[in-house]
């Protein structure tokens, strides 16, 4: 088996004065003092298995935009470009941590082991949820912009008042520190030293609104007005997104409060297949960073360290054909949801005003089979 010879470029690093970076776009590795002793055991065996769930869940988001192109899926949110920020940071998690995710976290949800069907149920407008949180120690995908991450901090706050070694994560974008939500949940976890993780995605825009217009500083920075311990790191850089995680996870255990981690990537497709970004965004800045992808600069280092490559791709490929064939089976398999239970759950005992609701709307649904009998 080989492992990884580290040498080390030290020249600076493009972007090195802004974020902490260990693989730079061309797939060098330079010095990251703050960060390379988190991954020291990452050798080329761990680089590619990287490599690999990041080129699966690449795959996982073409598949789910094909879908919702073709009446499939009611609506997609694209994670394109943004893989080493999710698999980095998912794979330094440990099984019993919990995740509060946003609704764009798909690759999250890979790491976490979520099959297919209970990922795409949702967004296929099947089920109001997809997956039971504690089985996989992650809660269901949040629309509402923010909410997630006061659902995290009460968590923690549990966590730490019942004595748990476990941590919480929260993921949201650039968006959502704009929301008060946000500083609230901040304001609680920093307040009760809560085990909390708050993972922003800077993807530099929230829907049409470029990060520049939500803020004149680096979105870490706000954090460490709260009280957080912070880490800026290149979103890109699947290596320095785990190091950054591990850091902050071993962080919030020691008890020595929250922390921040602003993941600066880039959302390469739409916000949602509902949008069309060409309406607002430049395609020079779209080439800009395509040239950051971050599979090529994995694929890049692994050069550099001898790895067999084409191997490698094949192996990705397999992977990559068996979830997409996954992904589709799940979908041709998953049944229509019965008109009831639009109205189950709602209430964990019968409702009269809900029950006035059931009535009427099965009796608004029985007129169409009155009208259709009618006019034969």
């Amino acid at each position: 088996m080989l492992t990884v010879s580290i040498t080390f470029d030290s020249s600076t690093p493009e972007g090195a004065e802004d974020y902490l970076q260990i693989l730079a776009p061309d797939g060098t590795r330079h010095p990251c003092p703050e960060l390379d002793h988190w991954v020291e055991e990452i050798d080329i065996p761990a680089l590619e298995n990287l490599y690999i769930d990041m080129a699966c869940i690449r795959r996982l988001d073409t598949e789910g935009t094909a879908l919702q192109r073709q009446g499939e899926l009611g609506l997609w949110a694209p994670l394109l470009g943004q893989e080493a920020a999710q698999i980095g940071s998912g794979r330094a998690l440990e099984h019993d941590d919990f995740i509060f995710p946003s609704y764009r976290e798909h690759g999250v949800a890979y790491c976490r082991g979520i099959d297919p069907h209970d990922l795409l149920r949702m967004w296929r407008g099947a089920a109001p949820s997809g997956w039971n949180p504690y089985e996989v120690n992650m809660a269901n995908q949040q629309i509402v912009i923010g909410a997630q991450t006061l659902h995290a901090a009460g968590y923690a706050m549990g966590l730490k008042f019942d004595g748990s070694a476990a941590a919480a994560i929260t993921y949201f974008g650039d968006g959502a520190t704009s929301q008060g939500d946000v500083s609230e949940a901040m304001v609680f976890a920093a307040s009760y030293q809560a085990p909390v993780v708050f993972f922003c995605q800077n993807n530099h825009w929230a829907i049409s609104e470029p990060v520049t217009r939500q803020t004149s500083g680096y979105i870490a920075d706000r954090a460490k007005g709260f009280g957080l311990a912070t880490w800026r790191v290149d979103g890109n850089d699947v290596v320095a997104v785990l190091a950054a995680t591990r850091a902050a996870l071993a962080h919030v255990r020691t008890g020595s409060g929250p922390a921040f981690i602003e993941a600066v990537t880039y959302r390469m497709g739409a916000h949602t297949t509902a949008d069309d970004p060409t309406r607002y965004r430049d395609a020079l800045e779209l080439e800009e960073w395509a040239a950051k992808d971050p599979l090529d600069r994995v694929a890049a280092h692994l050069d550099t360290l001898g790895a067999d490559l084409a191997a490698l791709r094949e192996r990705a490929k397999q992977a990559t054909d068996d979830m997409a064939a996954g992904l589709r089976e799940a979908i041709t398999t998953m049944p229509d949801p019965e008109v009831d239970d639009l109205f189950a759950h709602v209430y964990s005992h019968p409702h009269p005003w809900l029950e006035e609701q059931r009535e009427n709307y099965a009796n608004y649904l029985a007129g169409f089979a009155e009208n259709a009998q009618a006019s034969k």
